[in-house]
């Protein structure tokens, strides 16, 4: 039996996507119906349209209360938080923090932190280099962090990443917090990473973007939260993202095609991050009696939103019908939690995706999905210019 390349980019995913999360992943994709209640783990969504009213009815759901993020990270992070808040507070926090998320700001931030990476990196595909794209995504995702939280880069080294990287690997499905243990591990390593940013927070000034943060009127809690958030989930989203995205364009043959015509560029990264959705799940907590399709919830119940299976469903990873444009960034979230950070993931996504272009095709050497981790990942994905 002939296997197509679209198969074949799939099988990889599957195997990521295993690899991260052997029993869960099974268990969420077994689901045949678009909303289930499943013992142990709570009422389970794969519908694109009533999950995102999930996320739009901010009523019924919350990310605080029982088995939503909030029992994750605000032991470890605080509850000034964008990824535990909602209501009031939410609102206030994500309006001082916008301006920092802004396109031209952040454009120019990546630009400024990136250019000299993702150069070298072209430059050295295009000599036929070998080059492990993880380990490069990394190092471009170092130089962001560090310019964004006040944090010097030889800090943000891979033993601090493996740290990151087994911190959030502790979070299970079925385990909706962490255990005191862990939670004393993570704030440890939350802990060096924010010594920098609380210096360049008191200092103020608008030349770090900690200063940056009291000169909008964070408070140190609230900046000092939203660092953390940054490197303990931001980071790996991106470095999970770019390798798959670059994987799934080699093993689907359309990575050529992109290098030849940047005009697709722009659909592929939408189409990647429909079919990847580098953050599989999202969780709510009812606090309101209310209804998810056929399905009645009651308050204290914990809502799966199973938004890799949600973006999936409407078809084949094709730039060229760009099937990913009539789901509103679904894979960024909705309503008044869409992803404030979308625009900054962007724009790093843009710079190092066009530097791995610049060698018109490559093929992959080697690779090895990364097991036990909160965010489905390659741990290696070696390429060279064909």
């Amino acid at each position: 039996m002939t296997t197509t390349p679209h198969a074949t980019a799939m099988l990889w995913e599957e195997r990521v996507m295993r690899a991260a999360h052997p029993v869960a992943y099974r268990a969420l994709k077994a689901a045949k119906k678009p909303v289930l209640r499943v013992p142990g783990l709570g009422v389970l969504v794969t519908n694109a349209t009533l999950l995102r009213g999930v996320l739009m009815d901010t009523e019924h759901f919350s990310k605080k209360g029982p088995g939503a993020s909030s029992e994750l990270w605000t032991p470890i992070l605080g509850p000034s938080l964008l990824l535990n808040m909602d209501g009031a507070d939410h609102m206030t926090l994500r309006r001082k923090l916008g301006p920092l998320f802004s396109p031209s700001y952040v454009d120019a931030l990546a630009a400024a932190s990136l250019t000299d990476a993702v150069a070298s990196l072209g430059e050295r595909l295009r000599a036929g280099e070998a080059v492990d794209v993880v380990a490069e995504v990394r190092r471009c995702a170092s130089l962001m962090i560090g310019q964004l939280v006040g944090v010097p880069v030889e800090m943000l080294d891979d033993d601090l990443f493996a740290r990151v990287s087994a911190i959030t690997g502790f979070v299970k499905l079925s385990k909706p917090r962490f255990t005191p243990a862990q939670v004393e591990i993570a704030r440890a390593v939350l802990g060096e990473l924010t010594a920098h940013s609380v210096v360049a927070y008191r200092e103020g000034g608008t030349d770090t973007v900690p200063g940056r943060m009291r000169e909008l009127g964070l408070t140190e809690d609230e900046a000092m939260g939203a660092v953390g958030a940054f490197v303990m989930v931001g980071t790996e989203t991106l470095v999970s993202y770019i390798p798959r995205l670059v994987a799934v364009l080699v093993d689907s043959g359309w990575f050529p095609q992109l290098a030849a015509d940047p005009s697709l560029v722009e659909p592929a990264i939408a189409e990647g991050l429909r079919v990847t959705t580098p953050s599989p799940v999202m969780l709510r907590s009812v606090v309101g009696a209310a209804a998810i399709g056929p399905v009645a919830v009651r308050t204290g119940e914990r809502v799966i939103l199973a938004t890799f299976a949600a973006n999936r469903a409407l078809g084949p990873f094709d730039p060229s019908t760009n099937v990913a444009s009539t789901m509103r960034q679904l894979w960024f979230g909705a309503g008044t939690h869409f992803c404030l950070g979308a625009p900054l993931a962007m724009a790093q996504i843009r710079l190092v995706t066009d530097a791995l272009l610049s060698a018109g095709d490559v093929r992959i050497v080697s690779r090895t999905a990364s097991r036990g981790v909160m965010i489905p990942s390659y741990s290696t994905l070696v390429v060279q210019k064909k």
